[in-house]
């Protein structure tokens, strides 16, 4: 992220003992993690939520890295649209389904979408992958919260 730089508008998160919570959430689910749900799919959701929530930082981050790991720009591009696309696996879809009835919590939604995530994904990988969802809703509210604002890295960002 060499071209943009954050702002913390509302408050520094240092402050008080929630970024070390964050930062131990991320070690045990963040996209440096040792997960055995595949990495992609990890990364797709890390994506999507920072998307639904929406995140400035976590979408900056998180587009770099799915670029990183080989996600073709299409597939980033349309990951808005992921239920009309083709681009993406069962096992895709249904942790992409999973991932919103979690972040919004509609209970029928999110209830469907376990039922469907008990078909394609054993105990661990649903835990995972709840665990992956869970730890970005803490990172981009977090983020929102702090008022963590993009700016251009040269300082051209209303300073």
């Amino acid at each position: 992220m060499d071209d943009v730089r954050f702002i913390n508008t509302r408050f520094d998160p240092d402050l008080t003992g929630i970024h070390d919570i964050a930062r131990q959430m991320a070690a045990a689910a963040g996209y440096t993690a040792e997960l055995t749900v595949d990495r992609v799919l990890a990364q797709l959701l890390r994506l999507r939520v920072a998307q639904l929530n929406p995140c400035s930082y976590c979408l900056i981050l998180h587009t770099r890295v799915a670029h990183e790991i080989g996600l073709s720009d299409a597939k980033i591009a349309h990951l808005t649209s992921w239920r009309e696309s083709t681009m993406f696996t069962l096992q895709e879809a249904a942790a992409l389904a999973y991932a919103e009835a979690l972040t919004t919590f509609d209970q029928r939604a999110f209830s469907h979408a376990h039922a469907r995530m008990t078909e394609l994904f054993d105990a661990r990988g649903i835990a995972e992958i709840a665990s992956v969802v869970i730890n970005m809703n803490v990172w981009t509210r977090l983020k929102l919260a702090q008022g963590a604002v993009p700016a251009d890295a040269g300082g051209a960002g209303g300073d």
